[in-house]
């Protein structure tokens, strides 16, 4: 009743609804070589033990088999498989090229989705595609290497968003109190007319 009162207001009663936004969040340097962070539209590819999953938290590790992975230990893909530091330098170049020791040895695979309304959250920093959800090469992205990207939250307006929904549910407890009162009050009135 109250979703009908407020014309279909995503915020009230039973219409609340969980989404992820997507957009670029803010960056920091870092200066480790193994952080890395997109800028654009795009996405790593991990390789879990349920699948392949897309993250843009870029604060990678080295395993010690020479393998760049998540905090998790789940590795990294390129588009020649996992991808491998084995050397003393190497350098991650924005379109994604992976140079050990100056040759290069893989290319990140970068990508975006056709529709970011079928990634679903997977834990803290990982999607997966359900539904009819394709991977699309990210061409207009690029690889900042000494970099991670920071949340994309506006903490001023989720405040005022969570203040103006606490008023909300106010409003709502203060209807329902109404409505018990009225029918405390039906109650007494009718048993004062019987005999």
């Amino acid at each position: 009743m109250l979703f009908t009162a407020a014309n279909g207001n995503q915020r009230v009663g039973k219409a609340i609804k969980i989404t992820t936004d997507h957009a670029q969040g803010s960056t920091e340097t870092t200066g480790n070589p193994l952080d890395l962070a997109i800028a654009g539209d795009g996405y790593f590819k991990i390789q879990t033990a349920g699948g392949i999953r897309y993250t843009r938290a870029g604060e990678f590790s080295r395993d010690n088999q020479g393998q760049l992975t998540t905090p998790n230990g789940d590795p990294v893909l390129g588009l020649g498989g996992p991808v491998m530091i084995n050397g003393k330098d190497f350098q991650i170049q924005p379109n994604g090229e992976v140079f050990v020791d100056g040759q290069l040895t893989n290319r990140l695979d970068v990508v975006t989705v056709n529709d970011k309304a079928l990634l679903e959250k997977e834990g803290r920093n990982l999607f997966r595609l359900i539904g009819n959800g394709q991977e699309i090469a990210a061409e207009q992205a690029t690889v900042k290497q000494g970099v991670v990207e920071k949340s994309n939250v506006n903490t001023v307006l989720e405040m005022t968003e969570m203040i103006s929904l606490q008023r909300d549910f106010e409003a709502q407890q203060k209807l329902i109190r109404t409505i018990d009162d009225i029918d405390v009050e039906a109650i007494r009135k009718v048993g004062a007319l019987t005999p």
